[in-house]
């Protein structure tokens, strides 16, 4: 069994609500509705007081410039210095996409582990200590795997990295450097990410993107904030995110809402995109066919880091892509 440490003082969750049947539920390390089994996401107080553009650039840049938008009340303790990397514009790639102009968000300068997963890491680990756990831990094929170790590491808190039996060496060690516990699991990704659920209920550990993943997926939308916020405060035209669990799409879409219902950024929503490996496409035959559920398959590709057979989110991603696409353009939809 896990111990429970001293919770940082001022620092609160938000209690969550079921994204299926509205079910409101008190702070806690939970992720599943006790009435219908859907996903529980944070809630905010609509009452609360936003900061303004020009008090959002007097902040630090970090993605906890925009902590009115993520789920705690009071100040956060952890991983401080996460988030706020550079859009760089990519002039040659616009017009071999047929575009006007063409950035990409480079995520792999984020602090500390040079990775997306710092900022659902940082939102989650936040969470761990507000709740008293001293163990957090994550099913990863890679990258997740180190922004744990890592922010657990300096955060002085015991980790458990649990990972296919298959996965790299290399991206082994890359996780083993900061001490924390790693557990070869027999199966892909899907098959460690059970064990990880039943971990979590067993010893209370908190497991990022399992019993945290409410609080984890919610350090996503600062990826949104940033991108709004470097292009002048404008939304952009169009979005494409890679699809693992289907999350990112989602909190992409969640974050433009939430800046625009804000008063903060100008133009219209963004067209969402989603991209998959042609081994490993659920989300993406769940788009093209327009199907009601994700049919699971199992994972063949090198893209390992995408390599998610039943993803979690499939059908909140479905939905977040079709809003704004035609069925024009979801004809000529492919698998990447």
């Amino acid at each position: 069994m896990t111990t429970s440490v001293a919770a940082p003082l001022g620092l609160r969750p938000r209690p969550q609500v079921c994204r299926a049947c509205g079910a409101l539920h008190a702070p806690a390390p939970i992720a599943v509705c006790e009435q219908c089994l859907g996903p529980l996401d944070p809630v905010f107080d609509a009452a609360r007081v936003t900061p303004t553009r020009d008090a959002i650039a007097a902040r630090p840049w970090s993605l906890w410039r925009y902590r009115e938008w993520l789920p705690f009340d009071g100040e956060p303790v952890l991983s401080l210095d996460t988030g706020g990397t550079p859009l760089v514009e990519a002039p040659r790639l616009a017009p071999l996409l047929g575009v006007a102009r063409v950035w990409v968000k480079n995520d792999a300068v984020s602090h500390p582990s040079l990775s997306f997963k710092d900022r659902v890491v940082a939102t989650a680990i936040n969470a761990a200590a507000a709740f008293g756990l001293d163990t957090i831990g994550c099913a990863s094929t890679g990258n997740l795997a180190n922004a744990v170790a890592a922010q657990a590491a300096r955060a002085g808190l015991k980790a458990w990295i649990f990972i296919p039996e298959d996965l790299e060496a290399a991206k082994i060690v890359g996780t083993a450097v900061y001490g924390a516990r790693l557990v070869r699991v027999r199966g892909h990704y899907d098959d460690v990410n059970r064990l990880c659920a039943q971990v979590a209920d067993l010893f209370g550990w908190g497991i990022v993107n399992v019993n945290l993943r409410g609080y984890y997926g919610e350090g996503s939308k600062t990826m949104a904030f940033e991108i709004a916020e470097q292009l002048g405060w404008r939304l952009p035209t169009a979005v494409v995110a890679p699809m693992a669990g289907g999350s990112l799409v989602t909190k992409l879409r969640k974050g433009f809402r939430e800046f625009a219902a804000a008063g903060l950024v100008s133009g219209g929503a963004p067209r969402m995109f989603g991209a998959q490996a042609s081994g490993c496409a659920p989300i993406v035959r769940l788009v093209r066919e327009d199907a009601d559920a994700v049919e699971p398959v199992v994972p063949h590709t090198i893209a390992r880091s995408i390599a998610i057979g039943n993803p979690a989110d499939g059908l909140f991603a479905k939905r977040a892509i079709l809003e704004r696409l035609s069925r024009h353009a979801l004809r000529k939809c492919a698998l990447w």
